[in-house]
């Protein structure tokens, strides 16, 4: 039990170091080829892998439950949040998107709670609070102004996202964590070829190589290497647990914005990375009690 939530708890950490170059990587390929192709033609990427691993390995179709749950999986992780976030990263800066996705967690263990049959401790709750607040302080610090349409669009993103991960975390422990996001991905991506080809220009054949290096990225590990890891920590960690690692995901955004699109740091954002860090330790610790196990309990005692 302790190796396999030590193995979640590293294919988590994967998942989210992969995640956080996904803004970055937005960031730069966006004015190059636009929110269509960035938003929705990654998916079109990851399906040529995908359907070339499902031909070799002969997968079998999930059922019809499992289908319900990965549609939901498709939706936020495949079609809401690449889209809404392309959009943001259009007028927003990387750290600014940073900050807003740390509320990820938090969307995350509610929707663990009704979705993936996990009851969060009051400790843990305690440290999500905390958590959230520091990066709320940092948003503020940072006088983000007035609520702009990219901040509406994230903010959507990480809602519709935060079930999303709630579900795959669900279903992975029966179809496997690369399974679906793979089944995800295929669902999608007929739905994206007519706009996709609608919106390719001979003039994106001028991008600069990181642009298509970022492209690229985006397709391959942000939406598929890196859910692999991430649904596979989940299905060994726990979903809220494991989730509680988001809570690096904006600093390693900001300090790879810092590396990348020369964006600035400042030592507040030092600080406030180490607390945010000590309410991941404190949060991955707390106990997490199954709904199931607690209902069994109760039928046995009574």
């Amino acid at each position: 039990m302790e190796n396999s939530m030590k193995r979640g708890m590293l294919l988590g950490f994967i998942g989210v170091v992969c995640f956080s170059l996904t803004l970055p990587a937005t960031r730069i390929a966006v004015p190059y080829f636009g929110e269509v192709i960035v938003g929705l033609g990654r998916t079109i990427i990851a399906a040529i892998i995908v359907g070339t691993i499902f031909m070799i390995k002969k997968q079998s179709l999930p059922n019809k439950r499992q289908f319900k749950s990965l549609l939901i999986v498709a939706l936020g992780a495949v079609l809401v949040f690449p889209l809404l976030t392309t959009f943001a990263m259009k007028s927003l800066p990387v750290s600014h998107g940073a900050i807003e996705l740390a509320l990820l967690p938090l969307a995350t263990a509610g929707f663990a709670m009704r979705r993936g049959g996990e009851r969060p401790s009051k400790r843990y709750w305690i440290a999500s609070t905390i958590g959230a607040i520091t990066v709320i302080i940092y948003a503020m610090y940072l006088g983000l102004g007035q609520l702009q349409k990219g901040d509406i669009a994230l903010v959507v993103a990480v809602f519709v996202l935060g079930l999303s991960y709630a579900e795959g975390g669900k279903i992975s422990k029966e179809l496997g964590s690369w399974q679906v996001i793979a089944w995800a991905i295929l669902i999608g991506v007929p739905f994206f070829i007519i706009p996709v080809g609608f919106s390719l220009s001979v003039n994106m054949l001028q991008a600069p190589i990181e642009a298509w290096i970022s492209l690229f990225y985006l397709g391959i590990v942000s939406q598929f290497l890196a859910y692999v890891a991430w649904y596979g920590g989940m299905s060994l960690g726990g979903i809220a647990r494991v989730g509680q690692i988001q809570y690096l995901q904006p600093f390693l955004m900001i300090g790879f914005s810092v590396l990348f699109l020369g964006e600035s740091i400042t030592w507040l954002t030092i600080v406030l990375a180490i607390i945010v860090v000590i309410c991941v330790i404190i949060g991955k610790n707390a106990p997490v009690i199954k709904k199931e196990l607690h209902l069994e309990n109760n039928v046995s005692s009574s």
